[in-house]
């Protein structure tokens, strides 16, 4: 990396103009460096491909579909809410779930006499040389194979270059989006404004679930084309579909439809253009000191919160502290509470909607404490799956514990009951609102309750266990959403495994569901309380073992490479 950036300063200063092929040369050399020794990368980046061409070849075949048919009224449908959706994705699922590949942090750049200009297109064209690119532009190319069916080779080179410009409008989306996050995030100031945008974007996730299954339950096909038609005119359908029209005799459709895609990109590169900046020198924008009078007392009275006072002064009771602490302060953890919150109560709530068992009034069928109990298991491995990679927050600062001692029960202890403090607020929430709102059963507030904590401290002794095993580097970044080159799939995997391990923890808690019935609904709270405590003390004890003899091999796999 630095003899890199070395070579691109002697560019600059022999004058020669710094352009995009740079950035993707930097790009690929560091990529190069980051798999060099390290083959459990190069592993996970070549399992990543190999999802990334599987997905493509299924979307390839998906929008030829059509053409091989026939049948150019599917053509528009699908090409309209199947791009809407692949840039709907781009959008949230890095903020959700997959991050971003920032192999080059745009902090590096921060004291090279670069133009914003160049440094915004130079990162551009170096996020488009990417596994997931890669895949979007072959499964897209479905599209150009339907448009050549139906209108020939212009339709089809017309489509070619609708298919690029999607490609970019999804980079660029999901650039700006993830940037403007994470400036947000880094100011406590506006991380409730960050939580209600968040919560916004994903909360559009249920209302297109929703009115698509309703649209194919009633296959009104010609309602389902006037939506497209209307789709294909935003940014999210207009580069899909502009093949289509030209098909179809609108020519006129694709210079316009390719110009509000245009339109957009260039909108969206200069939303993160503010936000590089920002990125870049690794603060808000706001230069205002801070007026908070600073705390006085000793230094072990101001590690501890004030709503923390309780907590024993010992190595437990510190720890805890320091947890507590990193966890709403720091920005990256910050964003995986608030990514919770929002998927944990919105999916839940949607999935029990729009489920299989709806009785016809929406809700869902409580005949069955089964169902609930099922319905619940999702909420509580997706509330602990977060402490999949906890020591990968801590990177090199975790040499302190090592260093000390730490002993591996107490450390996992005190992080199951940190993140505790902050997560069980929000399951017993979660309950009340599905038993409630959802379910329309009070009574049945014990059973969701129940179901939620068993699945959560099954979940955090599972995924205590995989932070131990199965840890990996994140980029000392700014971003809260940059992961390394392949630490997607680590995280991807880590996190079914994860969901698997933690739903086949709690099959205890469903049979004894499916064999109790109705008294399930008064024995659910204790038991599953009880299970739950029992399987988190005992996962931080045996995992605290494994800790104890890996802990240097630990500390070498979670620091970032330089």
């Amino acid at each position: 990396m630095a003899v890199a950036v070395t070579e691109a300063v002697a560019d600059v200063g022999a004058g020669r103009r710094v352009s995009a092929r740079h950035f993707v040369r930097l790009k690929l050399r560091v990529m190069g460096n980051n798999f060099r020794g390290q083959g459990w990368r190069i592993g996970l980046f070549a399992l990543g491909a190999f999802a990334g061409l599987w997905f493509a070849a299924f979307g390839l075949f998906l929008f030829a579909v059509p053409g091989l048919a026939g049948n150019d009224q599917y053509a528009t449908l699908l090409a309209a809410f199947g791009g809407g959706l692949v840039v709907l994705g781009w959008l949230l699922l890095p903020l959700i779930f997959f991050g971003v590949d920032e192999t080059l942090d745009p902090a590096r750049f921060a004291l090279l006499p670069l133009p914003r200009r160049t440094l915004v297109t130079g990162l551009f064209a170096a996020a488009l040389v990417s596994v997931p690119a890669v895949a979007v532009l072959l499964a897209a190319s479905g599209l150009i194979l339907t448009a050549g069916i139906f209108g020939g080779w212009s339709a089809a080179l017309t489509q070619a270059v609708g298919v690029l410009a999607g490609l970019l409008l999804c980079v660029a989306g999901a650039r700006a989006v993830t940037s403007a996050f994470a400036t947000m995030l880094r100011s406590r100031r506006v991380r409730d404004l960050a939580a209600v945008l968040l919560a916004g974007a994903a909360a559009l996730i249920a209302p297109v679930q929703l009115a698509a299954a309703a649209a194919l339950q009633d296959a009104d096909w010609d309602r389902l084309a006037e939506v497209a038609a209307v789709v294909g005119w935003t940014p999210f359908g207009a580069p899909w579909t502009i093949g289509i029209e030209v098909a179809q005799g609108r020519v006129w459709a694709a210079p316009v439809k390719l110009l509000i895609t245009a339109v957009t990109v260039v909108a969206l590169l200069a939303w993160w253009s503010r936000s590089l900046e920002s990125a870049m020198v690794g603060t808000t924008s706001s230069s205002r000191a801070s007026t908070r009078p600073r705390a006085t007392g000793t230094a072990v009275t101001q590690l501890f919160p004030r709503l923390l006072g309780w907590l024993p002064r010992g190595r437990f009771g510190a720890l805890v502290a320091r947890e507590a602490r990193y966890w709403w302060r720091d920005a990256r953890r910050r964003a995986n509470l608030i990514t919770l919150a929002v998927v944990g109560l919105f999916v839940p709530v949607m999935l029990n909607l729009g489920g299989a068992g709806d009785t016809g009034g929406g809700a869902l069928d409580t005949s069955s404490p089964v169902l609930v109990t099922l319905s619940m298991v999702f909420v509580g491995v997706l509330a602990a799956a977060t402490l999949a990679n906890q020591f990968g927050f801590d990177g090199s600062a975790y040499a302190a514990h090592v260093v000390v001692g730490v002993p591996g029960a107490v450390e996992l202890r005190a992080r199951m009951a940190a993140f505790s403090l902050y997560l069980l607020p929000l399951v017993l929430i979660i309950s009340g609102v599905l038993a409630l709102l959802v379910l329309g059963q009070p009574g049945w507030i014990g059973l969701t309750a129940g179901s939620l904590l068993a699945t959560f401290g099954a979940g955090l002794a599972v995924n205590t266990l995989l932070s131990v095993l199965g840890a990996y580097s994140l980029p000392e970044t700014s971003n809260p959403f940059a992961l390394n080159s392949g630490a997607g799939v680590a995280r991807s995997f880590l996190a079914v495994l994860s969901m698997l391990a933690s739903a086949v923890a709690v099959i205890p808690m469903v049979v004894a569901a499916a064999l109790l019935g109705d008294v399930w609904l008064w024995l659910a709270l204790p038991i599953g309380a009880a299970y739950g405590l029992g399987a988190a003390l005992l996962g931080a004890y045996l995992a605290g073992d494994v800790l104890d003899r890996r802990q240097p091999e630990l500390l070498a796999t979670i620091t970032p490479r330089r």
